[in-house]
Formats: structure tokens, sequence, C-alpha cells
């Protein structure tokens, strides 16, 4: 390991190298130091340091969090980060809202700490343009290579303590421009104009003309897969599995996906089935489970109370084993699944991870790993331990939104959601069971009827910045208006204000719901 210390995008001081390197780096940038240090040591972890920071860095645990070489972290302690945090006006991923307490995905780096494996760093030098800026370096690297399949985390270990006396970068508009027009569609960069004239009576006109100087930066010719990876984190010990299925009126479809499960070289220990009738004085029509020798042991609960929130919160209650796989009950998986999902998993040294789940004859739009920024309520496996604490928001019950609430609960916790496209689930998307009762929702009835659903508000609310809540407002109020009766724009613009109120008022009800 070899750790820069550095000043005003200057070297002043390195640790672990002889004295000629040193000398070296007076001349460079911290950019180009660094491509030039992983040349020379491309086994190396190469860490870099603000030299106010030196006291602070937690050098003995770095080694650790450096567990396979396809990574990039960096620490940033402040509230602001290099790109302004009005880049939540452009994107609504998961990655923006930081939880800084904890390991947490995000291509949001900072030049403040961090580091990367010289080889990781070599073989990404001619796809990635070396800016002079180091914070934009970092964060152009990571936001590229993010999709690519390289695992970009902020990470607060790299420190003893935050030290709120260093120098935090100072974001600007210039550079917030400029950012959005190398990374994103150029669509976004009229749409961020847009939201700080609308929400905050800006009007950037030279930020927004100087970003057109530069060009869209490209992520297509990086090749992370080149770069190996295998996990020094014994994440799979036991290699013991609990399945989780909720059901509701899929008996066939059920029993197929009990016998993939009893053919699996790798069986699962105990299968955890909900079934849920909501028919008054309707009893379990799963003769099977108890007609029929399995080899792992069911443990079936019968309830009238209809939902799959429920159902997944009351089979998590009962497992007991190392890792569980969050199922449908309408997929179908090969043999060899567990087997291969877990050889991936100890591989990635991951805790939480979603499998690619297709339709027959849908192509697969992913074919690498990378951070996901969703995740699959019935296509995952999750390490029990990361489970604790976590259960479905019954606030989304009958809506859209709990697979993603789920997600950011588990990367508040610090675990990561990777997507695996290997092995591959098949998802028949089976229509709805017979005896299902047709829902009625709270605000079925309400006169103004709420924009957007209040499950996808309250997951706005919960989780979302306000750049974020005001940005995806934006881009409904146009999306939505080709959908609607409503022609005139004033009179469209007064009826959607409306109803957005009306959606944060049930959110909010939602909010209460345990």
């Amino acid at each position: 390991m070899i750790v820069v210390y550095h000043h005003k995008n200057k070297v002043v001081d390195i640790d672990n190298v002889d004295l000629n390197t040193i000398e070296k780096g007076n001349t460079l940038s911290m950019v180009e130091f660094l491509f030039a240090l992983a040349k020379e040591h491309p086994d190396e972890i190469l860490v870099w340091c603000h030299i106010k920071l030196k006291e602070q860095l937690n050098v003995s645990e770095i080694a650790e969090l450096f567990h396979h070489k396809r990574l990039l972290m960096s620490y940033n302690p402040f509230e602001s980060n290099c790109i302004d945090k009005r880049i939540g006006y452009v994107e609504e991923s998961p990655f923006i809202n930081i939880n800084k307490t904890v390991t947490y995905p995000t291509w949001q780096m900072s030049g403040l700490v961090g580091g990367i494996y010289g080889s990781t760093l070599l073989a990404l030098k001619n796809e990635v343009i070396h800016d002079k800026d180091f914070n934009y370096f970092l964060c152009s690297l990571a936001k590229l290579g993010m999709p690519k399949g390289l695992l970009c985390y902020s990470e607060p270990k790299f420190l003893k303590h935050p030290e709120k006396e260093s120098e935090s970068p100072k974001a600007n508009l210039f550079r917030l421009f400029r950012f959005v027009k190398q990374h994103y569609k150029t669509r976004w960069v009229f749409l961020l104009l847009g939201n700080l004239m609308i929400y905050e009576r800006k009007f950037p006109v030279l930020p927004f003309i100087f970003s057109f100087f530069y060009r869209n930066r490209s992520s297509n010719l990086m090749n992370i897969e080149a770069i190996k990876v295998q996990s020094s984190n014994k994440v799979v010990e036991k290699a013991t599995i609990d399945v989780v299925i909720p059901t509701i009126g899929r008996k066939d479809y059920l029993y197929d996906v009990l016998c993939d499960l009893r053919n699996q070289t790798h069986l699962p220990v105990n299968v955890i089935i909900v079934e849920q009738n909501p028919q008054e004085n309707s009893v379990s029509g799963l003769d099977y489970l108890t007609n029929e020798s399995w080899p792992f042991v069911i443990k079936h609960t019968f309830t009238h109370q209809a939902g799959a929130c429920n159902a997944r919160n009351m089979a998590l209650m009962q497992v007991t084993n190392e890792w569980v796989f969050l199922a449908d009950d309408d997929i179908r998986i090969d043999t060899d699944f567990f087997q291969k999902a877990l050889k991936n998993i100890n591989k990635l040294g991951a805790k939480a991870v979603s499998l690619s789940c297709l339709q027959k004859g849908e192509k697969k739009a992913h074919t690498n790993v990378f951070q996901w920024g969703s995740f699959g309520s019935g296509c995952s496996l999750v390490s029990a331990d990361s489970l604790k604490q976590c259960k479905f928001n019954m606030g989304y019950e009958f809506g859209f939104g709990e697979d993603g609430d789920f997600g950011k609960q588990l990367r508040n916790k610090g675990v990561d959601v990777l997507y695996l496209p290997e092995p591959q689930i098949l998802h028949l998307k089976v229509p709805m069971g017979g005896f299902r009762t047709k829902q009625v929702l709270a605000w079925q009835n309400d006169p103004v009827q709420p924009k957007p659903s209040p499950t996808v508000m309250l997951y706005q609310q919960l989780h979302q910045t306000k750049e974020q809540i005001l940005g995806y407002k934006t881009i409904l109020f146009f999306k939505y208006y080709k959908h609607q009766k409503i022609k005139n724009p004033v009179s469209y613009f007064i009826n959607f204000r409306k109803q957005w109120d009306r959606s944060v008022y049930w959110a909010n009800e939602l909010n209460k719901k345990e």
C-alpha cells in the first residue's frame, strides 16, 4: 500500500516509496502522478489523503477495505460534495442521497481521502480523460465506471473520525453544468437550467453556455471485466439457504417452483411459504405440501390477509439460515441455480444480489455485474444478517415502490445491492389467481385523484433529496400531459398542482402504517 499526501493538487508527502518518486510528484498533478505511480506499482493499493487529514488516516483498516481489485473508494465527511447537490434535478438514483455513516454505493467520489488498486487505474488509463481537477476526475471515473462494473463506495472507515477543519470541496454551477453535459444526454442540461429557473429563480446563463464547450464522455470502451475479481471476504460459510415465497392463487405454478427447488444440486434447508386467500372461511389449497415428500423443511403459513409486503414480512420472521432467497411463485430456475449463485456471491464478497429475471424471449439488457439502483423482491439472494431490522414497508401494499424502498433500507445499513447476470431466472409472469379480490385504495374516491401514485410519492419523500423530488415533479409534469384530457396548459398546470398536493397528503397517510 502506498499513501500519497497532497495539498492544492500537488503531492507533498508519500509513504512506502523512494525519494525519486517523491521528487517526480513535485512536477505532476495528482491525477498524472497517480497514473505514473500505478505504472510502477500495479499490485499496490494507491491511497490519496489530504495533508490535513494525515493524523486521521486509518491506515490499519485500509488493506481490509480493498477485498478485491475492482474497487474505487473515497470519503468526504462534509455535507457538500464535489458535484453540487443540485445534481438531484438530473439524477433520481439512490446514489445521490448518501448515508455517510456507512459504506455506501455512489459515484460521488472525493479527493480528500480514498484509494484504488494500481492495476485497476492502469487498466482504465486510456479510457478516461486525465482532468487536472482531482475531485472532478474521480467523480467522472466513478460515473463512467459504475455501469460497467467498477464498484464505487463512500467509505467512512478511511478516517479514525471525521475531521471538520480540513478543506471541503466548494461546489459550483460551472462544474455542475459541465458534469451534466459530459455524463448525461444533452437534454438534461436544459432540464437542469429549467429546474433552477422554476424552483430557485436563478438563470445561470454562463455555466449553461460554457457547458457546451465540453464533449460528452463515453464508457463504451471501458473493459472493467478485464480486472479479475476474487474477494478475500468470506461471506459464504455455512452456505445454508432459506427460500421465501409469498403466494396467492397459483397452486400449479408454485408446485413447479418447489420441484425446481427439489432438483437443486445445492438444496435449501427451509422453504417458507406464506399462502394468502382473502375469502372468508377459505382453507389452504396446497395439498401437495403434505401429500408429497420434500428434501427440505416446508414452513407453511396460511393467512386471510392479502398483500405481498405483509406476506414477505411474515416469512422473514421465520428465517433461521445464513442466506435468504426472496422468490416469486411464478419463476423457474435451473438445477445448479444456488450452486452458481453462491459461487458468484463468494467471488464478489457481496451480501445482497438481485439476479437477472426475464420473461421467455426477453433480451438481457445487462451482461455484467454492477451496482444496481433498485432491488428485486422476487429474485434476490441476501445474507440473513443483512436483513435484520429490515422489513417491507406496509405503506406500499398493493402499490409500487416496495422493491426500491427495501433496497434503500439495505444500502442505509451499509449493504450494497449488486446485479448478477448469471445464473438467470425465468419469470413466467402468470396472471393473478382467480380468488384475488379487487383492492379498494383509500384515495380511489378522492374527487382530485393523486398524481403520482401515493406509493411512488412515499418513496420520494422517504429516500430522495429535495432536488430529486422537484426534478421528478418536472419530468412527470411533461410526461403526464399527453396522457390526460386537459389540453389547456394553464388549466393543466393548476390541476397537476392539486393532484401533486393530494399525492403528498396520501403519502403522509401511508407513512403512518406499520
